[in-house]
């Protein structure tokens, strides 16, 4: 009875799959695809303003990554398009309400396309409300069809970087951020998958209004279950996701709390319509394609990249070339305690590692340098790439690869834990280093950030740096034009920030929290 019920489903499916390819209009297609082509429309939220009997709309719902709301005036036509989307099997993925037209059912900013071959007295205002930043309206008019592209404020950043940029200043260039008011939209799934193992999310940027993620989509009645890593893609302005891409082997998902991997966000980085990505833990870099996922490029020649930072038309790549990579990487451990334990006595490990650079457009190798890097200190200011050594900050030409100057001994954590890292930071000509050089079992005692000259490598200044941030790297933020470091880790510290000028080390301004705080 199952097998026969089971053949049946099968076969109703495959019938509806037919039908939908046989029965969407072919002038409603061939309208749509000269829609999203004018408009440059790849996916997200695409709202149908008067939808008639549905025949459009199910066209618009073009592939996995649209998302299709219609609405219509009439009763009779709402009526009417959700029985052909039903028919369809497209009813979810695109939808259909009645809405008077005055004011649409949205909040501000989160559509992607608005079309409307009979605009009757929606206000243009409205249409403009809704529509996401380089979101299009296409409305026919006379006969014509006209469109307008809603601009992307200047003032509106993107987060393209772990850390931001390649810089290294997790400090945003968007003035139009502020208190969150209200939800712009909820996604999926509701949960994690645990709180005492590694996290589920594993890394997240931003570009092109687009979000990209590494999560964990493995089940959550059970850390032991396996794990099902994947590299997502959704509009950043309504949630819709626009592709997946799987990964087969990362770090493992029982890893312990609050030990690491820290490196890991290093590995996933967006600029423009480029994502660039290792699909795996011993995995090269790859270009993928942002409105697709679809990959441009892979280069060979960086097999196990650990990071990543672009810069103009060039990327530098953190590469460990080791024979026994993958045994290292991913042990293969038999329970959860051995992994506990490996996490307690593990560090970050010495063996040198090779810094390459590639063109961003083609993936062709340009360079590459053979040296010791401390994780998460590799940054550029965009002619120049620094990074610590484990005993200095060294700095090289970002075209060639010629080492330019060694700074004097800095000194770093001589144990660096997974969960922790140094911080390197480049502003204005100058480079901030922090290394967590006191870091014991137990906090108490401050780390000493020091800042050096981008153009030569000699020290400006020394200052004390309170320890920040509960089992993470160090936080070194440059904001409004000061060095900002504060009192945080445990919930009988003063909480007092501290602002330095990046040049002199001279305190600016300081203030306490107006919060009680805690951790």
């Amino acid at each position: 009875m199952w097998r026969t019920t089971g053949v049946l489903l099968l076969w109703g499916l495959a019938a509806c799959v037919f039908a939908q390819e046989a029965a969407i209009d072919d002038d409603a297609q061939a309208l749509a695809g000269r829609i999203l082509e004018a408009t440059g429309v790849t996916g997200g939220l695409v709202v149908h303003w008067g939808c008639g009997d549905g025949e459009l709309t199910a066209a618009l719902c073009a592939g996995e990554g649209y998302l299709v709301h219609a609405l219509d005036r009439d009763a009779r036509n709402v009526a009417d398009a959700r029985e052909r989307l039903q028919a369809l099997g497209l009813y979810g993925r695109a939808s259909v309400a009645r809405c008077d037209g005055t004011r649409l059912p949205y909040v501000d900013g989160i559509v992607n396309l608005l079309v409307a071959e009979d605009p009757g007295g929606l206000p243009e205002s409205e249409a403009l409300r809704v529509l996401a930043p380089g979101g299009v309206a296409y409305v026919k008019q006379a006969g014509e069809w006209d469109k307008a592209v809603k601009p992307r404020p200047h003032e509106m950043d993107e987060w393209t970087h772990y850390l931001h940029d390649a810089s290294n200043n997790a400090v945003a260039h968007d003035s139009i951020i502020g208190p969150p008011r209200r939800l712009q939209w909820l996604g999926s799934p509701v949960w994690a998958r645990h709180h005492d193992h590694m996290a589920s999310m594993s890394a997240m940027v931003s570009s092109g209004g687009r979000l990209f993620y590494i999560f964990d989509e493995g089940p959550t009645a059970s850390i032991e279950l396996p794990p099902s890593w994947q590299l997502i893609a959704r509009d950043a302005f309504n949630g819709t996701v626009l592709w997946k891409r799987p990964i087969a082997d990362w770090h493992t998902h029982l890893w312990p709390l609050k030990s690491g991997p820290a490196q890991l966000p290093r590995r996933l980085v967006a600029v423009g319509e480029r994502v660039y990505v290792t699909l795996g833990i011993d995995a090269p870099l790859r270009a993928l394609d942002a409105a697709t996922g679809e990959t441009l490029w892979t280069c060979e020649a960086s097999r196990a990249t650990e990071e990543i930072i672009a810069v103009e038309n060039i990327l530098v790549l953190l590469v460990d070339e080791a024979e026994d990579r993958a045994a290292s990487s991913q042990p293969d451990y038999q329970s959860i305690s051995e992994i506990s334990k490996d996490a307690r006595q593990r560090m970050w490990d010495a063996p040198a590692r090779v810094i390459k650079a590639v063109n961003a457009e083609t993936g062709e190798p340009l360079w590459e340098a053979p040296t010791q890097v401390a994780p998460l200190t590799l940054a550029s200011d965009g002619e120049r790439v620094f990074f610590h050594d484990g005993a200095k900050i060294v700095c090289l030409d970002l075209k060639t690869g010629e080492r330019l100057w060694a700074s004097a001994p800095l000194l770093a954590w001589s144990t660096i834990r997974t969960w922790f890292a140094p911080t390197l930071v480049v502003y204005e000509g100058v480079v901030l280093f922090s290394g967590g050089e006191t870091m014991k079992p137990h906090y108490g005692a401050d780390d000493t950030m020091t800042a050096v000259s981008a153009e030569t490598g000699e020290t400006l200044w020394s200052a004390a740096h309170p320890q920040s941030g509960y089992q993470s790297p160090e936080d070194i933020l440059v904001a409004g034009g000061l060095v900002w470091t504060g009192v945080t880790t445990q919930g009988s510290y003063s909480g007092v920030f501290t602002g330095r000028d990046p040049h002199t080390g001279k305190v600016k301004q300081e203030f306490p929290p107006d919060v009680q705080t805690h951790w």
